[in-house]
């Protein structure tokens, strides 16, 4: 082994499923995932230290791959936690997707700090980025709320929003600081709750009247990531999903969550949770329509 292959971080995560069953549910045309991240090579695109983990390749070739083996014509690329504010990966995949689209239209979630230039939020913008993520859970180079509360005023005219990645039962406030944002919110992994907390504390009413204002999005994304369950059907999820289909369709998203990074439960097959969406809609072809195309338009400007 080689000096340089030494110093090349080795991956201490597992890696996605390599063939994913095919959703036994079609997916409409322009169907969105809303949720997912590419990774390395490392030797070209470093990874930030300390970090919550250290991930194996996933390109974009890997991910199209994916995403036309499930159905999806959509896809938006979030910058992970272990690139911090470098988006350099992210915006030269967004740059190639101009010449070799992958036959996929493509948009892209930033991570970014106070000292970004306004020139840098103009060329994101061009490229297809369409709003900052801010990871207020795991370890990584990574904004706070404040900052991006600052920098909500910047991005506004540009049309962006903030993504959160908060467990909305812990995180102080969560309600109340969002809406005084000058820009919209989008709330991964359905808020983080904990799926056995059910749909009727507190802070899930509060979310889905920032959702019912406007003021908030959800993605419907990592089920098995609060759910008590190691693998589909995630029935616990199932009610906060449905709870949420029930009440606020208009301002829900899909997203797989591939590669999967960091979890504490085994990895989940792909095109499953594409079911399992369908599961959550009660098998209503119109509903996951608008989860899948309709909304996902409206927010990401496709």
């Amino acid at each position: 082994m080689t000096d340089k292959n030494r110093s090349i971080p080795q991956p201490d995560i597992a890696p996605p499923v390599t063939h994913p069953t095919v959703p036994k549910n079609r997916l409409p045309s322009g169907s969105c995932d809303s949720h997912a991240h590419i990774f390395g090579p490392a030797d070209r695109y470093p990874y930030v230290s300390p970090r919550g983990y250290t991930p194996h390749n996933a390109s974009l070739d890997d991910y199209a791959g994916l995403l036309r083996h499930l159905g999806f014509d959509r896809a938006v690329l979030v910058q992970p936690s272990v690139y911090g504010t470098d988006n350099r990966l992210m915006a030269d995949a967004l740059a190639r997707t101009r010449e070799d689209s992958l036959g996929i239209a493509w948009r892209g979630i930033a991570v970014l700090d106070d000292s970004v230039t306004d020139s840098e939020l103009e060329r994101l913008h061009d490229l297809g980025v369409r709003g900052l993520r801010l990871n207020l859970l795991f370890q990584g180079a990574e904004v706070g709320f404040d900052e991006g509360a600052r920098l909500a005023n910047r991005i506004a005219p540009l049309g962006w929003h903030l993504q959160f990645l908060i467990n909305i039962a812990s995180f102080e406030d969560f309600a109340g600081r969002l809406s005084r944002l000058p820009v919209e919110s989008v709330i991964d992994h359905i808020g983080h709750f904990p799926a056995i907390n059910g749909p009727d504390l507190p802070q899930f009413a509060d979310l889905k009247a920032l959702m019912r204002e406007g003021r908030s999005w959800v993605k419907l994304s990592g089920p098995n990531r609060i759910s008590r369950h190691d693998a589909a059907p995630f029935t616990d999820a199932q009610r906060l999903a449905e709870d949420l289909i029930s009440h606020v369709p208009d301002r829900l998203v899909f997203g797989t969550d591939w590669p999967h990074v960091q979890l504490s439960t085994s990895m989940p097959d792909d095109g499953v949770l594409v079911d399992e969406l369908y599961r959550w809609c009660g098998g209503d072809q119109a509903m996951a329509k608008r989860i899948l195309v309709n909304n996902p338009e409206r927010l990401y400007s496709f």
